[in-house]
């Protein structure tokens, strides 16, 4: 069955660096779309950045742009997110999740039907 695994997450100060790993099985990666969302307490889920399957295109939530970065490694079946200048505002829970698609990708929860367990990420002094 489809399986995604999240792991990196860690307590980091502000102005740390976290990189985040999707290990996926199950499907062939580089037929899906693959997606970070978070979700810290008391606060609705949200994207954070998503890569498409084909082109490698991404999009990024504008509160991590220049932060963060998406990247994919099909043949390792891996997915990553590189967090850097990390912020108290990014502690949440991250998860993965994969969606099949051909073209662009977008931050919306319901193209998505696979998804991990998700990491968690504290930023604090």
């Amino acid at each position: 069955q489809v399986q995604l695994v999240e792991s990196g997450g860690g307590l980091v100060q502000p102005g740390g660096s976290l990189r985040l790993s999707c290990a996926v099985s199950g499907l062939t990666l580089g037929r899906y779309a693959i997606a970070w969302f978070r979700q810290a307490p008391g606060k609705e889920r949200e994207g954070v950045s998503c890569i498409s399957p084909s082109d490698f295109s991404t999009n990024y939530a504008d509160s991590v742009k220049g932060r963060f970065t998406i990247s994919r490694d099909n043949d390792r079946n891996t997915a990553y997110l590189q967090m850097n200048s990390l912020k108290p505002e990014d502690t949440a829970l991250y998860y993965c999740a994969a969606s099949p698609t051909g073209g662009v990708c977008y931050l919306s929860d319901g193209d998505y039907g696979y998804w991990g367990q998700g990491t968690h990420v504290t930023v604090s002094s």
